[in-house]
């Protein structure tokens, strides 16, 4: 079993930056494929951004957050990280984490075995 907790969200403003981070329980954290996927009101799950296990070699984004946003992963403290730059008020949603039990990262919100509570992130105008 893994558990998942997710911090950092909150409120700010277009073009300002957050960065979200997400605690795992478990000593097999590493092996892990982790994801961060949104959801806002009335629209589905959406993937934002994965990472694969090991080593975290080619991190993958969705096309709407590529280039403003970096996901990474830090073995040793069992944590992922969302940094968000650039915000836009369409990034606005509930930002959840993910993990995989492979190494190998996907966008399926269905192929990921466990999940965080999520954190809020507003993005004002």
């Amino acid at each position: 079993q893994v558990q998942l907790v997710e911090s950092g969200g909150g409120l700010v403003q277009a073009g300002g930056s957050l960065r979200l981070s997400c605690a795992a329980s478990g000593r097999t954290f590493s092996r892990y494929a982790m994801g961060w996927f949104r959801q806002a009101p009335g629209k589905e799950r959406e993937f934002v951004a994965g990472i694969s296990g090991w080593t975290g070699v080619s991190p993958y984004y969705a096309d709407s957050v590529k280039g403003r946003f970096t996901i990474s992963r830090d073995n040793a403290k069992n944590t992922v990280y969302l940094q968000m730059n650039s915000l836009k008020p369409e990034d606005t949603a509930v930002y959840y984490c993910a993990a995989r039990s492979t190494v190998v990262v996907t966008t399926n919100a269905n192929e990921y075995d466990y999940w965080g509570q999520g954190t809020q992130v507003t993005v004002s105008s």
